[in-house]
């Protein structure tokens, strides 16, 4: 094969590549109701560290929303404590849709990430069975390159969930959008939630 052969050939993988990725579907949701409680469930990056409790996420996309949503990050929490607080949460709230943001903490504390994965999919199990739908939100992992952990996009996959996979690792990425090294400032907060609202158009829930 000459070179304007494999050329050609790769250009075509690519092609394929990239209309497959554009195809997918993001997995639809049931619409929200007029009178409808989301759940926005994580740690700090829920809770808002970094700004001010009504410039977290939560508290903009409420606004741009409509929808009542209640905040329940808790700072430095670990998916498995997560995990043990979750079923109150829920049963307090009765919220149609769960927002799930977590794992973070077990990422900066290099616990086993199957460990991790493993407590997420409860979380989902256990809002699913209550009949809350839930959206997954991708965190990504320290290092040189942020990239979000391949777990969730697994349990995305795996769960048929939609899933923001991108926003935070752009956010954290740009040091005018980070209040420290881990967190994101107001106006990256902002654009969480406009990345979150926006999914939530997609699927169908707004």
């Amino acid at each position: 094969m000459n070179h304007s052969a494999v050329l050609k050939l790769l250009f075509l993988i690519v092609a394929l590549a990239l209309l497959y990725s554009c195809g997918k579907d993001t997995p639809r949701l049931p619409k929200l109701s007029e009178d409808a409680v989301i759940l926005a469930f994580g740690n700090s990056l829920t809770y808002g560290n970094g700004a001010e409790r009504n410039e977290s996420y939560p508290a903009i996309l409420e606004n741009l929303s409509g929808k009542r949503i209640v905040n329940a990050g808790i700072p430095g929490e670990l998916s498995a404590k997560g995990l043990q607080r979750l079923s109150e949460i829920l049963n307090e709230h009765e919220p149609e849709l769960l927002l799930l943001c977590h794992g973070g903490n077990d990422l900066l504390r290099r616990h086993e990430l199957a460990k991790t994965a493993i407590n997420l999919k409860k979380m989902v199990l256990m809002a699913r069975e209550r009949g809350v739908s839930v959206v997954l939100i991708g965190v990504p992992r320290l290092g040189f390159m942020l990239k979000t952990a391949d777990f969730y996009n697994q349990i995305a996959e795996e769960m048929e969930l939609p899933f923001e996979d991108s926003i935070l690792e752009e956010i954290l990425s740009n040091r005018e959008l980070k209040s420290d090294t881990i967190h994101p400032n107001r106006e990256g907060y902002r654009l969480m939630a406009e990345a979150v609202y926006k999914l939530l158009k997609q699927t169908g829930a707004l």
